[in-house]
């Protein structure tokens, strides 16, 4: 995992808009987001556990598993948005971008690898892209019933109670 501020200069997003201003863990979990490291999925599996994941499921994201609209997809995950439940990932393989706003409404961007689990809070503004390798698989934990329901950013979300309950737990000092 490497983190850092994304210097929102033009391109293409599975880039690596690396700004040169590092993000460390401690910096991530004071806006929610959890980042641990497990090499086998024994590790994962106490994790699910411990936090009440009941089911899961793998998704692999490359041009040639998802054919012609893998570029739609990419699009469509790295348009901003949130999520009324928590988002843990889990990579098996490959490389990927996740995205999170800060306190100040700033991109900080994590790369995550083989290995790597994260666990976005409900409510965080957030999207996601590929590498320029244009693949990762990963692991999709959940609660309850496997979804994935994202919540555009649009004027008016920040209404939104998980929003709200996120802003005032992470971001109010």
């Amino acid at each position: 995992m490497k983190a850092y501020f994304y210097d929102n200069l033009p391109g293409d997003q599975r880039l690596p808009h690396d700004s040169g201003k590092e993000v460390t863990v401690s910096d991530l979990e004071k806006v929610g987001v959890l980042y641990f490291r497990f090499p086998d999925v024994e590790g994962v599996n106490a994790l699910a556990s411990e936090r009440g994941y009941k089911n899961r499921d793998e998704i692999i994201v490359s041009p040639e598993k998802m054919g012609a609209i893998y570029e739609t997809k990419v699009r469509q995950f790295f348009d901003e948005h949130l999520h009324e439940d928590e988002e843990i990932r889990y990579i098996r393989d490959g490389a990927g971008y996740f995205d999170v706003r800060n306190e100040g409404d700033e991109w900080i961007r994590i790369k995550l690898v083989k290995d790597d689990l994260i666990i976005l809070p409900a409510g965080i503004y957030h999207r996601f892209t590929t590498d320029d390798t244009n693949y990762i698989q990963a692991m999709r934990l959940f609660k309850e019933e496997p979804k994935w329901t994202p919540l555009n950013r649009t004027e008016g979300l920040d209404e939104n109670p998980y929003r709200q309950e996120y802003v005032n737990q992470f971001l109010k000092a």
